[in-house]
């Protein structure tokens, strides 16, 4: 065979098909908070249609339910979890002014 008509054929990999990540029985609210945190990044971001392999009508549905959920304060706006502490090389020192005097 030549090479131009080998391009063509399609490979036969078993292909698996994904279930759907929101089942037609649950319903999209604020209040379902093990639902929406499936579709919120590490930092707190709304991830992207693609991603979640929702529709458009659920990704939206989603995203006004996480922004309720914000608003409520059951999600936070932003999730830093990380703990701004002083270390020694980070403290203020006296400066040379105030010690020449």
């Amino acid at each position: 065979m030549d090479k131009s008509k080998r391009t063509f054929l399609k490979s036969k990999r078993s292909f698996r098909r994904r279930l759907p990540p929101i089942q037609s029985g649950d319903r999209i609210d604020y209040k379902n908070m093990s639902l929406i945190s499936r579709f919120i990044s590490e930092q707190g971001k709304i991830l992207s249609r693609r991603v979640n392999r929702l529709t458009l009508k659920q990704q939206r549905l989603i995203t006004i339910a996480i922004k309720q959920a914000r608003i409520l304060s059951l999600l936070p706006f932003l999730n830093n979890e990380k703990q701004f502490e002083r270390t020694e090389s980070t403290t203020r020192t006296p400066s040379l002014r105030a010690r020449k005097r």
